[in-house]
Formats: C-alpha cells, structure tokens, sequence
C-alpha cells in the first residue's frame, strides 16, 4: 500500500540530487540501482527470503539494516508504550471501580465526566498545548534531547513521564467506561448480594469477590490497547523529537522507504500477536476457574 501513495522514492531521490548536485540524475538509473525496476512479485518474494534468513531489509536511502535501527529505537518505543500503559491502567481501573460503587452520586458525575473530556480530546493537540505554553508562559519546555535508560535511569524515566502521561490519558477515558460498566454489571450479580447478606464488610465484597470477576474483560481491553499505544507513539515521538521506532516509521513513509516500512509493520503484528496470546495466558491467573491444560 506505501506504494500505492502519490509520488515515489525515484521522483524523491532524483529531486534530491538535483538540488544538491545541480545535476540531472536519470531515473531509471535509480530505478535499476535500487532493484525497483523488476516485477513487484519479485521484489516481494526477495524480501520474504530475505525474512527467512533472519533479514528485515535494508533502508533504500542509507543501505543501513532495519534490525540495527531496531536495536537502537525500538526499545524508546517500547518503553513509552509500556509506560504509558502502565499509567492508564493504574488512574483508570481504580477510578473505573470507585465509579461503580459510588454510582449516580457527584464523584461518579465527575469522574464519568473526565472519562468523556479523555476520549474527546486528540492526545496530539494535548502534547502540543503542553510544549507551546509552558514556552510561552514560564520559559520552559520539556527536555528534546534523549537520555538512555541505561545512562541516568531517574532522567529517563523523567524524560518519559509527560509524554507517556499523555499517551495514556487517550486511552485511560474507554479503560475507565469500560471498568465502570462490568463492575456494575458483576455488582447486580446473586454471589454478590449474598456477600453483602453475610455481613461481610464494603473492601472484601469489593476486593474479593467483585472486582476479581470484573478484571477478565477489562485485561481484554487492555491487551487491546497496544496496537493503537503503539500507533499512538508515531505522533508523541515527533512532537517530542524522541528516537523511537514510531518517528523512524513515520520518516519512512514521507520517504518512501518500502523495505523499512514493511518490515516495521512486520515488527507491530509480531508483538501485538504476541501480547494476545499474553492475554490470554492472564486469565487464569484472575480467575481460578481457567486452567490451560
């Protein structure tokens, strides 16, 4: 599909030697430089033997493997996602259950308020709002230079928090709509009743018994979240001028760099397959009535 999108990596590099050369470059040189110029079925079939033997293609612009950025942006990428998910699930879960419990009373108008402004406002136009102001108004802005985790853990984890923050505001908003509403679904339940008929106090019929059951769909959900934390990530990382797999990604595809493209979204399947299955592994560990034989 990248290639599908008006204008190629030909028109592209050709203007860019001209402009940097002064001299025309003929296209079809590039064409057959860059093995372009055969079958689109061949080329697919080179990059698929290429997966075999453990290759996930070579930019077009830099001849540099896609695996070497790997190592370099794609833990950025997973670790802002990771810590944004982190922060979702720790405001939305508790709030999600405190709403339910506390239904139709002002806590719960509020918070399903703020639930609403989550889904309503772009995560984007947060992150631009928090960059330009503070600018404006304090002198500041949030640090753009990237510190490793391995170099300064507490700078990193500092650097991260904002921009995850954010992140996780954007899906926080459906995690907290979601938690509220099968906790009172588990709420009206029979088991339940007899709880509160035995006398047991509010925190072990809520602990105990209810939101044990309400954490199966809302792990599902969660699980959910990745593909589009991950999607989420091309926009934070440009903003905040982070080198991460997202930024590259989103480079490639101004650039036209196929290969790159293609494997990066390779990459995105393989985990999100991956987190599914982790998913699903979870359930027994929530519910004891799952076993996996």
């Amino acid at each position: 599909m990248i290639r599908l999108i008006p204008g190629s990596i030909i028109d592209l590099m050709a203007s860019e030697h001209v402009s940097q050369s002064g001299v025309e470059f003929n296209p079809a040189d590039i064409r057959a430089m860059l093995g372009l110029d055969k079958p689109i079925y061949v080329q697919y079939g080179e990059w698929i033997g290429g997966l075999l033997h453990g290759d996930l293609g070579k930019s077009l612009w830099t001849n540099r493997s896609l695996i070497d950025e790997l190592k370099v942006r794609l833990p950025v990428t997973i670790e802002l996602s990771l810590f944004a998910m982190i922060l979702g699930t720790i405001f939305s879960v508790p709030i999600g259950v405190y709403a339910a419990i506390r239904q139709d009373t002002i806590a719960d108008y509020i918070m399903r308020t703020i639930s609403i402004a989550a889904l309503a406002v772009p995560s984007f136009w947060i992150a631009t709002m928090v960059i330009v102001y503070p600018s404006i108004w304090w002198g500041w802005m949030p640090s753009v230079v990237y510190i490793p985790l391995v170099k300064d853990p507490l700078a990193n984890l500092g650097q991260f928090l904002l921009p995850a923050a954010i992140m996780a505001l954007s899906t926080s908003g459906g995690l907290m709509r979601i938690t509220r509403t099968m906790m009172l679904e588990v709420m009206r339940q029979d088991y339940i009743r007899t709880a509160w008929s035995k006398g047991l106090k509010e925190r072990v019929v809520i602990l105990r018994h209810a939101v044990k059951n309400t954490l199966i769909p809302v792990i599902t959900i969660i699980g959910g979240l990745v593909p589009s934390l991950l999607g989420g990530s091309v926009i934070i990382e440009q903003i905040f001028d982070m080198p991460g797999m997202g930024r590259y990604l989103l480079d490639s595809i101004q650039r036209r760099d196929y290969l790159i493209v293609s494997g990066w979204n390779l990459i995105i399947s393989a985990i999100v397959l991956l987190v599914i299955v982790l998913t699903d592994l979870s359930y027994a560990l929530v519910d004891p009535r799952i076993r996996y034989r």
